[in-house]
């Protein structure tokens, strides 16, 4: 019970019940506001990751998309033309050439 004062000692046992009641509740409504933050902050989370998980596999499927397109458009009369040429034109022979005159000269120094 509260001191004897001019008011009636219920109302004062009321206020400073009430107000014992406040500050006892204080930390655990503080963790709970601060539970659903973090619970909240890791659902954002999961969301952002899953949300860049899909925009990723979108990108790597355009991306093989036009790599598939590019091998497709490739004309293969053309590179075997090109290849018959290059076979003929007896350039590995020049190339093995060229590169025994530059180990020659690189030993001479």
């Amino acid at each position: 019970m509260a001191l004897e004062t001019a008011l009636n000692s219920q109302i004062t046992d009321a206020v400073t019940q009430a107000n014992v009641k406040t500050l006892g509740d204080s930390p655990a409504l503080s963790l709970s506001n601060l539970y659903q933050m973090i619970s909240q902050s890791l659902g954002l989370a999961a969301q952002n990751a899953v949300f860049a998980q899909q925009h990723s596999n979108i990108i790597h499927q355009a991306t093989t998309t036009q790599g598939v397109n590019l091998i497709y458009a490739v004309d293969t009369a053309a590179v075997g033309d090109a290849t018959e040429k290059i076979s003929r034109a007896d350039v590995p022979s020049d190339m093995l050439n060229i590169l025994g005159v530059l180990k020659a000269l690189t030993n001479t120094q």
